[in-house]
């Protein structure tokens, strides 16, 4: 196989992170990539497990010497957030992941690359591989469906695991280590649909550019959510004339910030409708942080005129979840000064059969706290008739205030980089939590190489880094 990345070190991690990428690993379509696992692992001669959920579990014994050594658990997800930019032609379904190298960053063509979290599987990878030449006994967990809600942690078995201590790889920042982390759980709201026959004009709306970014680890930025931002300028147009929606659709992950959003509209006047949109979009773009500036917002008389539109009154319903929904941070920590504590995304809106259904993500290490995010959406949709569904909910991880293995890592690190990297807790969601939950003594970082635009089609990975953050798991493992 010829590796883009020929000449980068660490070179046996990059090829590897080469091979998973040309396997799709969407979440929800993990099972080819775990077959490759299972197989890379079983030749190496590794105790090797694949559950109904596709976690593939890996036992890599000890080099000699070591086998009295307590074993260390290595974690990551196999799979990845699937975006792409408008008009890529891309199937995540059947097509590999096309990689390119640029100034020393890994990157694709138009899509997500999944650094996150395919850097740890290639590290883990590459263990097995017998790429360091002393360790103790390491246990590697690669689980499924990290992206859409940790399933794959939660449904694991841990009655396989030995060890006392573990390092999951799904941090994305070298200069710090992840020691405690945010719960959260999911929540779609569906408005139903009554339609009438189509009249005026119909109007396509469509939003494009914005930056989008981690729900969790950006939801801070002050980046514009392209689906709220949709439902502003609809509302401004509704204080012009007369507006029926059609359909609107935003967003493709509850986990990501939309950078997209698109509407058709029935108007009386399409042309007016479109200055109305326009002016608004306007008075919007002085609001707009830096990364956002490349907002682009169209208007265009449909070349299909519709059958159907929706009525006043869904429409008006659907108006109010996009208007008045708390959306960003609603609460900063009240223990750690500059982390979000409580924050809710409006990831997703889609208009279907079922009707309009809009797709949460709310966050926060306090059970009350996301309690309180559901009974909000709950109280909504009952006064506009919606109904709402919560699942995929998981716990936080609390900070410990002993951990030998954070000790350890820090000592590590500082021979590698030559500095102490900075101990965080985390507004995102990490595997952590659950596993800690199966598993309450275990001690546990998170760790991981430099990457940027994650869950982006922006996204990057630093090979410079990955090297670091090889080495520093090496010295841990020495």
């Amino acid at each position: 196989m010829k590796y883009v990345t020929e000449g980068l070190e660490p070179r046996r991690v990059l090829e590897l992170f080469e091979e998973i990428s040309a396997i799709p690993r969407g979440s929800g379509n993990e099972e080819a990539v775990a077959k490759w696992i299972e197989k890379f692992a079983s030749d190496r001669k590794c105790f090797c497990l694949r559950d109904g959920s596709n976690n593939v579990f890996v036992r890599v014994p000890a080099t000699a010497g070591r086998e009295h050594e307590a074993a260390v658990m290595l974690q990551g997800h196999m799979d990845m957030v699937c975006e792409k930019k408008e008009g890529v032609a891309h199937d995540f379904l059947r097509d590999g992941i096309s990689i390119r190298v640029e100034d020393g960053w890994l990157r694709a063509d138009g899509t997500t690359l999944g650094g996150d979290d395919g850097a740890a599987v290639a590290m883990m990878l590459a263990v097995i591989d017998g790429q360091l030449a002393t360790h103790p006994t390491v246990e590697c967990l690669f689980t499924t469906d990290e992206e859409v809600g940790l399933l794959g942690a939660g449904s694991f078995d841990y009655s396989n695991v030995t060890a006392k201590s573990m390092i999951n790889l799904d941090s994305e920042a070298e200069d710090s280590v992840t020691v405690g982390c945010a719960g959260g759980v999911r929540s779609d709201m569906t408005v139903p649909v009554k339609t009438q026959e189509m009249r005026g004009e119909a109007l396509e709306i469509s939003i494009t550019g914005l930056c989008g970014g981690h729900s969790g680890e950006n939801i801070n930025c002050g980046r514009t959510n392209a689906i709220k931002l949709m439902g502003r300028l609809l509302i401004a147009v509704g204080k012009k004339m007369r507006v029926n929606l059609v359909t609107v659709r935003g967003g493709g992950k509850d986990n990501a910030i939309p950078r997209e959003a698109f509407a058709v509209i029935s108007v009386a006047d399409a042309d007016r409708a479109a200055r109305a949109v326009l002016r608004e979009t306007e008075r919007v773009r002085a609001e707009l942080r830096a990364e956002d500036a490349g907002l682009t917002v169209g208007c265009s008389v449909a070349a299909d005129a519709p059958d159907k539109m929706m009525t006043a009154e869904t429409t008006r319903r659907v108006l109010a979840v996009m208007g008045t929904v708390q959306n960003g941070v609603i609460e900063m920590s009240r223990d750690v000064e500059g982390l979000v504590g409580f924050s809710r995304n409006l990831g997703i809106v889609k208009t279907d059969e079922s009707g309009v259904t809009f797709v949460f993500s709310s966050r926060s290490p306090v059970e009350s706290q996301l309690d309180a995010s559901t009974d909000s959406l709950d109280a909504l949709a009952a006064v506009i008739g919606a109904k709402t569904v919560h699942y995929s909910r998981y716990p936080g991880w609390n900070y410990a205030q002993r951990s030998p293995l954070r000790n350890k890592y820090l000592k590590a690190a500082a021979r590698v980089l030559g500095y102490e990297p900075k101990v965080t807790v985390i507004h995102a969601g990490l595997e952590c939590g659950i596993i800690r939950s199966h598993l309450p003594k275990l001690d546990m970082i998170s760790i991981g190489p430099d990457m940027k635009g994650i869950h982006t089609p922006d996204e990057a990975l630093s090979a410079a880094s990955c090297e670091r953050i090889w080495k520093i798991v090496g010295e841990m493992l020495k």
